[in-house]
């Protein structure tokens, strides 16, 4: 009776400590899974947070950009201004002081571009008794404007008032409306046409004022040689019923620095029909110091 309780207690001990055993073995299985996914879900929450980072990162990168896109284009004027000037006087056997001075403006927004331009060129020396007279004496204005149909096609409108002392006019002045084209458009160069009908008002010196119709041929040109140096070309041709002008300016300009240049221009304008006494063509060149801003 004894040995059979022994019996039963030692078994029953057995069977305890093997299921203990079970229990650990199963607890220690349960427990490893548990570290692996563990690790998995640490893993998996750092990929995640190192995504979210980066695309945060990313998205404010490409926010910076944009700001600062339109912030410089905020900060681009719709104005740009340029003043010439030029000098030149002669002491010695020949007394001669010529004096050369320009000035553009340009305002462009959205489809409109107006411009403006006003110079002036006089020329003073002796005569032989001593004396000192003009022999040149020039004033021009031009008030143009623009309305872009796309980026190639546009229509314009253009006044143009002059008064050449010496041209044997009293003034001449030109309006005229037209179709312009812009035929050339690369980063280094642009080219425009421009054609439409007009009307010249004159006054021959001495004589009546009197108008006639014309025809107005145009074209500007301008390449960027290197990032110092430009050079220009502008034609104008105006076919009146009795007068036919025609004006050549080409230009050359080397950058000094970021806002001054120095630019030299040759200027022939020719007049099919003029007073007795007065030449029909004129040339004229000049060196100038241009400031823009």
């Amino acid at each position: 009776m004894q040995r059979e309780y022994l019996f039963h207690t030692r078994r029953w001990i057995y069977i305890r400590t093997k299921q203990h055993r079970k229990s650990r073995q199963k607890f220690k299985y349960f427990k490893e899974i548990e570290m692996k996914n563990n690790r998995y879900l640490l893993a998996l929450a750092s990929l995640l947070t190192i995504s979210a980072v980066t695309y945060s990162t990313a998205i404010v990168a490409a926010e910076t950009d944009v700001n600062t896109e339109e912030a410089s284009s905020e900060d681009k004027s719709p104005w740009t201004s340029s003043v010439e000037l030029g000098f030149i006087s002669t002491t010695g056997n020949t007394e001669n002081k010529t004096t050369a001075a320009k000035a553009d403006v340009v305002y462009e927004v959205d489809k409109w571009r107006h411009t403006g331009h006003a110079e002036g060129y006089g020329q003073e020396s002796e005569d032989d008794s001593g004396q000192t007279v003009s022999t040149a004496e020039r004033y021009q204005v031009i008030a143009k404007s623009d309305y872009k149909f796309n980026e190639h096609n546009y229509a314009f409108g253009v006044i143009k008032l002059q008064k050449d002392r010496f041209s044997g006019f009293e003034y001449e002045h030109v309006a005229s409306l037209g179709y312009g084209r812009k035929a050339i458009k690369q980063d280094n160069m642009e080219l425009d046409l421009e054609i439409g009908p007009g009307e010249r008002f004159f006054k021959v010196d001495n004589g009546q004022a009197d108008e006639e119709a014309l025809l107005r041929l145009a074209g500007k040109y301008w390449w960027k040689i290197t990032g110092a140096s430009k050079f220009t070309q502008d034609l104008t041709v105006e076919i009146g019923e009795n007068i036919t002008t025609t004006e050549s300016i080409t230009g050359v300009s080397a950058n000094i620095s970021d806002l001054l240049a120095l630019k030299f221009t040759y200027t022939i304008r020719n007049k099919n029909t003029v007073p007795v006494g007065v030449k029909n063509t004129d040339t004229e060149a000049a060196m100038t110091l241009v400031y823009t801003f």
